[in-house]
């Protein structure tokens, strides 16, 4: 029995035991529920997700109708939540990134305005934000049948913004292919010009080859006419706009207030980071010259990074997570479409777990994504 003595057997065995018993309360629960189930006549199974849907779904960022499955309803949802999560955790962090720095600012105005911009946005509910945005919108723009008509082919309502949308005819696969080669392309350059700008000191404009690879392959494929774009533009009608792409006001207030809440957290996060890095990297930094605008570019932020990405990363799941609220204001994410789905089939043990496995998904990934990147710009001893 000395192998019970044995420190990396009995992890192993404690981490086994866990997820045995984690497996069988999972099965009795499932069993149970089943069973009960089965005595009232209430089917299950997931049997129900190859039916036809028979619903709308007002906005969607793939290509559905009411006769597909709801399987594929289901998968539109997903779709939703996650192009409105990812917009909003891009534009939050870029605008929080400005307001954190903003907060360290010497400008005494500037930085006051920035506090008051952060304790606005994080002592108030996203909620309360969201109803407020969507109400705007609803209040103060025109109806349909009196859209503003900013500029030839963009029309402006309290439906939200029709603007003309490009329709890719043919080279639709080579356009893909264009686009991640180019990106490849571009971060390949990218890293051994910055390698080599750091063992040299001197400048050698890799941003501009980066940038060139990328536009590239998309330009040459553009003239040599292997790629044929049509363009669809709105029309008004009596009591609605036609053709084109409706980006409606359900979308933008769910995006604005998620992108405000994260630019908010992303804010304080930044302002911490930064204030953790030594005050002597800012005094040698101004003894070699350098402006405070480079110091804090080339030298403060490389080294805040590694304190900031931890947090970052906590906030990036919030706003995956926060986007449930979307229901609240009828934007169609995969809590709608979930609870329709409830209610045409009955099946709601099913369809929750649907979706808690989805945000599930979802959480690891942009865990393992941040934790591999935080590993990437950490510290390593020599």
């Amino acid at each position: 029995m000395a192998f019970l003595h044995d420190m990396r057997f009995r992890a192993y065995f404690y981490q086994f035991a866990a997820i045995a018993f984690v497996i069988f309360a999972g099965w009795t629960m499932f069993s149970t529920a089943s069973g009960n189930l089965a005595k009232q006549n209430i089917a299950t199974g997931f049997d129900f997700l190859a039916r036809p849907a028979g619903f709308v779904i007002t906005e969607a960022a793939i290509a559905f109708e009411p006769t597909d499955t709801v399987g594929r309803a289901i998968l539109v949802g997903v779709a939703n939540t996650i192009k409105v999560s990812l917009l909003a955790a891009v534009f939050g962090t870029l605008l929080g990134l400005g307001v954190g720095i903003a907060r360290m600012s010497r400008n005494p105005l500037l930085a006051r305005l920035a506090l008051l911009y952060v304790e606005l946005l994080r002592n108030v509910p996203l909620l309360l934000y969201l109803f407020l945005w969507y109400s705007l919108i609803i209040l103060i723009l025109p109806p349909v049948k009196q859209a503003l008509n900013l500029l030839p082919g963009v029309y402006l309502s309290n439906s939200g913004l029709v603007v003309p949308a490009a329709v890719v005819q043919s080279g639709g696969a080579a356009l893909l292919a264009c686009l991640l080669g180019g990106i490849i392309a571009a971060a390949l350059i990218r890293r051994v010009s910055t390698k080599k700008r750091v063992a040299t000191g001197q400048p050698n404009h890799g941003g501009l080859f980066a940038l060139a690879a990328l536009l590239a392959p998309v330009l040459l494929l553009w003239f040599s006419g292997s790629l044929a774009v049509d363009w669809d533009f709105p029309t008004a009608g009596k009591f609605r706009l036609t053709g084109g792409l409706h980006v409606r006001p359900e979308f933008v207030a769910l995006l604005f207030g998620l992108a405000l809440s994260v630019s908010a957290n992303v804010a304080e996060i930044v302002r911490a980071g930064i204030e953790a890095v030594n005050k002597g990297q800012w005094e040698a930094s101004s003894a070699l010259g350098l402006s405070r605008g480079k110091t804090m570019r080339l030298v403060v932020l490389p080294q805040a990074l590694r304190i900031i990405i931890p947090p970052l990363t906590n906030t990036y799941l919030t706003v995956f997570k926060n986007s449930s609220l979307a229901i609240a204001i009828g934007y169609p994410d995969l809590v709608m479409v979930s609870n329709t789905v409830m209610n045409q089939t009955g099946q709601a043990i099913e369809t929750i777990a649907i979706f808690m496995g989805v945000y599930l998904a979802l959480s690891i990934a942009i865990s393992l994504v941040m934790n591999w990147y935080n590993a990437h710009v950490a510290l390593r001893e020599r």
